[in-house]
């Protein structure tokens, strides 16, 4: 099988356009299609990983990675830097995942990355197959913001109702995360997946109050 050290981002984009990826071979079926430049490298290493049955241990690495970035602000504006040479950069991302247990696809690709000048885009990529992977899962992210901290009885009540709702297939598996906000003054704002957004807050029902006695005077 041809290392994914040798892909090139070019050979990937048309197949990408159709929600495919190929990594020197047949195709994968990718569960969802991510746009944008870092959307292509998630999908071509979602790919890689699909058919070495190991997408799981690559989202392990990114992960981990991805809290090593978070905690070092040194890190992460090294990888964002342009003005360090490409060279430099993949040296220094060597010894950075030598720190750690990583697969040889996980260090094939950030190799790959640094070749390609992309290393800028390294949080974005593993956001974008984090993404792919929780669809692979049929899950959907959903957070539910409210003034204080949901106990478990009300989070599994409103688990259970959004299950039923037209906003979750009846495939998915609903992932709740709670956001606490003061400022809601009460009431729930629950966001669905990545582009879906029901305000049931206090805030926001005052907010419409006012606008209409306003809109009436």
């Amino acid at each position: 099988m041809a290392s994914l050290t040798r892909l090139t981002l070019g050979s990937v984009v048309p197949k990408l356009a159709r929600g495919y990826a190929t990594a020197g071979g047949s195709s994968v079926q990718v569960p969802l299609v991510v746009y944008g430049i870092d959307g292509r490298y998630a999908t071509a290493l979602y790919s890689a990983a699909a058919k070495k049955s190991n997408t799981k241990t690559v989202e392990g690495d990114l992960k981990q990675i991805e809290s090593v970035i978070t905690k070092n602000s040194t890190i992460r504006t090294f990888l964002a830097d342009p003005s360090v040479a490409r060279e430099a950069k993949k040296e220094g991302v060597r010894r950075l995942l030598k720190q750690g247990k990583y697969s040889e696809l996980t260090n094939n690709f950030f190799d790959l990355l640094a070749e390609n000048g992309r290393l800028g885009e390294t949080e974005r990529v593993i956001q974008k197959y984090l993404q792919i992977m929780v669809a692979e899962r049929g899950e959907i992210p959903i957070t539910i913001t409210s003034v204080g901290e949901l106990d478990k009885k009300t989070e599994t009540r409103l688990k259970t109702l959004l299950s039923k709702s037209r906003f979750v297939k009846p495939n998915q598996t609903p992932i709740i995360a709670n956001k606490v906000d003061p400022n809601i003054l009460g009431g729930f704002i629950i966001e669905i997946g990545e582009d879906q957004t029901v305000d049931l807050s206090a805030a926001s029902r005052i907010a419409r109050l006012n606008k209409l006695l306003t809109d009436a005077i």
